[in-house]
C-alpha cells in the first residue's frame, strides 16, 4: 500500500505521473470484457483442437479465405483481416500449408507478394469443424444472452472505434 492507501499498480505511478484512473464501473466493464473474451476463445480453441486438430486461429484463417471469392487471398490482406503481423501470417500459414489445408501461390498482379489458397482437403476440414465452432459459440456465449441482451452488447462494442493502424498486428507472439 503506497502512502496514498492505493493497492496495485495505482501505488507503483507517481501521483504526479497518474492517468485519468479506471472508475469502479469502468474497471469492471473492461475486466469482464478480457475474461470473457479470454475463457470463450480459449474455450472455442480447446473443442476445436480435441475434435478437429484445428487451433482457433487455423480456424480463423480457412474462415477468411474460404469467404473470399476463388477461396483465395493476399497474404497481406489476410494478415489485416486477422490483425496478424507479416511474420505471425507466415507462421500460421506455414503450419496449414504442412498440413495440407492451404497452399501458397505467387500473387500475379504483384510479384513480390503471394496468396494463400484453400485447399480441397482445408475446405473438407472447415465444414467438418463450423458445427463445432458454432455450437460451441452458441453454448459459451449466445445461448447465455437473451435477445436483448446480444442487442445491446452488439451496439456498445459497435460504438468503439479502432485505430486500424494502432490495431495492426495484434497481440503476436515474438512481435
Amino acid at each position: 500500500m503506497s502512502e496514498r492507501g492505493e493497492v496495485g499498480v495505482r501505488a507503483l505511478v507517481p501521483a504526479d505521473e497518474a492517468p485519468n484512473w479506471l472508475s469502479e464501473t469502468e474497471l469492471r466493464a473492461w475486466q469482464a470484457l478480457i475474461t470473457v473474451t479470454t475463457g470463450v476463445m480459449a474455450t472455442l480453441d480447446n473443442e476445436l483442437r480435441a475434435e478437429h486438430g484445428l487451433s482457433i486461429g487455423d480456424y480463423e484463417v480457412l474462415v477468411h479465405i474460404s469467404e473470399a471469392p476463388e477461396h483465395f487471398l493476399r497474404m497481406t490482406d489476410l494478415a489485416s483481416r486477422l490483425r496478424l503481423s507479416p511474420s505471425g501470417i507466415t507462421r500460421r500459414i506455414d503450419g496449414l500449408v504442412r498440413e495440407g489445408l492451404v497452399e501458397r501461390r505467387p500473387c500475379p498482379s504483384d510479384r513480390r507478394g503471394s496468396n494463400a489458397v484453400l485447399t480441397d482437403k482445408g475446405l473438407r476440414r472447415l465444414r467438418e469443424a463450423a458445427p463445432t465452432h458454432v455450437r460451441g459459440v452458441r453454448a459459451h456465449f449466445v445461448d447465455q444472452l437473451s435477445e436483448r441482451q446480444l442487442v445491446n452488447l452488439a451496439s456498445a462494442l459497435a460504438a468503439v472505434v479502432l485505430d486500424p493502424e494502432a490495431a495492426a498486428g495484434g497481440c503476436d507472439e515474438g512481435r
